[in-house]
């Protein structure tokens, strides 16, 4: 197969789909690479490194001529999708729980869509989650930019002038970002708590050395879907779990919100009495801005001030560690791949595999996946 990896055209987007040490292994399962000239520049990759690799590197219309598959990051837009091959396939972030006419698009235009974040999480898939390769770095991200905006030091100092008391930082949500943001909140010296709606996320918070804090009753503890996922609470739960936190929140120095539900908008878990309740210079870090936020003073892309203090709304956390989270998310799709091949290198799609039957969206023509034709 020819393998396209095209530039990212987002303003915002630093990452890229391929690494040469990915380029490599393709390159020995017997695919051709062909790379958008300067597509890994934001993470630190040059052209020439993609060409030692094996690769071979020219202009956007040379690198799909003939491509059997386009590697993305994000989805493409539509002027960027007429450029693309009929019959080839595409593997990217396609946000596919808001892309219904997105979808009927790629159907359209005769490309078969692959969407990562519908990957499934089963242990066989582990290797392609691309939602957990790139939340884990946006955990650890999220704690180095609330650190960077809080005006003092997170570990406990003692000096001859005096002590320095450490941070205290609160973890909302503790998925693979919010473990991932504990264990670095902890690394870097802080005094962590976290909370979760998960039975299960009590054991994993206390390992890493956190304080679990949550309203115990029987609904916390049937919250938790078979796949892992958080269920959403209801209104009573809720307001008792609001009470808990407020009390808290108004002693934290820094809080990382990670609650997402898949498909739904995110719920409010840091209202702004909330965050009015914080001492000046304290920080919210939003995770969920994306899909509505966890806190209703969160922006998109910004950093607001409410009172003093700082609430964060960066949307591609991920992004600001570019060449790491490049690094996982080719691995992501170098994993997935085969897959999609078939026996002579060509492509050819595992149709009953169960891990394709969730990530495709398109094929021939049709938009075939059921949560966008319903």
């Amino acid at each position: 197969m020819k393998i396209a990896v095209l530039k990212e055209r987002r303003f915002d987007e630093t990452r890229v789909a391929a690494t040469p040490e990915s380029v490599k292994k393709l390159i020995g399962l017997k695919h051709t690479v062909a790379i958008e000239a300067g597509a890994g520049v934001s993470a630190g990759i040059r052209d020439e490194d993609y060409t030692a690799a094996g690769a071979t590197v020219g202009s956007a219309a040379d690198v799909l001529n003939g491509a059997d598959i386009v590697f993305k990051v994000r989805a493409p837009d539509a002027a960027e999708l007429a450029t693309y091959p009929k019959g080839a396939a595409l593997l990217g972030l396609l946000d596919p729980y808001s892309a219904k006419a997105e979808a009927a698009a790629y159907a359209a235009a005769g490309v078969t869509a692959v969407a990562m974040e519908f990957v499934p999480r089963i242990t066989r898939a582990q290797s392609m989650d691309v939602l957990s390769s790139q939340a884990n770095l946006a955990g650890y991200r999220a704690v180095i930019e609330g650190s960077q905006l809080y005006g003092r030091a997170l570990p406990m100092m003692m000096t001859a002038a005096g002590t320095v008391a450490a941070a205290k930082v609160f973890v909302m949500g503790a998925g693979v970002a919010g473990l991932q943001a504990i264990a670095t909140a902890r690394r870097l010296g802080g005094v962590v708590s976290a909370t979760d709606v998960r039975p299960a996320a009590k054991e994993q918070v206390a390992s890493l050395g956190a304080k679990f804090i949550a309203v115990e009753d029987e609904e916390f503890k049937a919250a938790e879907t078979a796949a892992g996922y958080a269920k959403a609470m209801s209104p009573e739960y809720q307001a008792k779990q609001a009470e808990l936190v407020a009390a808290h929140i108004a002693k934290q120095d820094i809080v990382v919100t990670t609650a997402l539900i898949p498909g739904r908008p995110a719920p409010v878990l840091v209202t702004e009495a909330m965050v009015k309740s914080m001492r000046p210079g304290s920080v919210v870090v939003d995770l969920a801005v994306t899909q509505g936020g966890n806190c209703p003073a969160s922006k998109p892309d910004s950093v607001v001030d409410v009172n003093g203090v700082k609430v964060i709304g960066f949307t591609n956390l991920p992004g600001r560690i570019a060449a790491d989270a490049s690094a996982l998310y080719a691995r992501n799709l170098l994993a997935l791949l085969p897959l999609l091949t078939a026996e002579n290198a060509a492509f050819g799609p595992k149709w009953d595999d169960e891990i394709v039957k969730a990530a495709v969206l398109t094929k021939d023509g049709q938009v075939v996946h059921p949560a966008l034709t319903t």
